[in-house]
């Protein structure tokens, strides 16, 4: 029978590279942004912001048109619905979002 030949671990890979002369000193890092400006780019809250911003540029064109009745109209609707709509969002933004 053969004899098995074993060779030790170390002896198989390359020896680590020399460590450096200066040692680095750890440091703490604070961070004062809670989230990531990412998370914002949720779909429920940019197709809210988008009906809202759709909204917007209607008004201004009907009011390009010269039907200002109609954009009064629009103008009392949204000064209810856009603080609302906002607060709504802001609401499940941070009722989803896991910090």
């Amino acid at each position: 029978m053969r004899k098995t030949q074993r060779f030790p671990f170390r002896k198989i890979f390359s020896p680590p590279h020399k460590l450096s002369l200066t040692k680095s000193r750890p440091f703490k890092v604070y961070s004062f942004v809670p989230f990531s400006p990412l998370a914002m780019f949720d779909p429920t809250i940019l197709t809210i912001g988008g009906i809202v911003l759709g909204i917007a540029i209607i008004e201004r064109i009907l009011e390009r048109w010269g039907v200002i009745d109609l954009v009064d109209q629009f103008a009392k609707v949204m000064r209810f619905i856009l603080p609302v709509t906002f607060y709504s969002a802001l609401v499940y933004f941070f009722a989803t979002f896991i910090f």
